[in-house]
């Protein structure tokens, strides 16, 4: 049941990434944006794992990867205090 309840959280989470960039809210260089994915892939990574549902697994991973990879380079951007900074922060 629990693993349920995470990857419906999971599932909730990248979608409402996905809303809020569809939507204009937030951009693909945004913290927001990338937070919601990881979170959400951990929480249907939990899910498909408990099911053995392996290339699912596969692909959470890649996905959270990604998601960590841009929030590193972001970090980095604001650090070097480069021109797309303070966008990069604000969205």
């Amino acid at each position: 049941m629990l693993f349920d309840i995470a990857g419906w959280a999971g599932m909730s989470s990248i979608l409402l990434a996905y809303l809020l960039l569809s939507r204009g809210a937030v951009t693909g260089e945004s913290r927001l944006y990338h937070w919601l994915n990881l979170l959400g892939v951990i929480g249907v990574g939990m899910n498909v794992f408990v099911q053995k549902a392996w290339p699912a697994l596969g692909l959470q991973a890649a996905f959270g990867l990604i998601a960590i990879y841009a929030l590193i380079k972001i970090q980095k951007n604001k650090n070097k205090g480069g021109r797309n900074a303070k966008r990069l922060d604000n969205r």
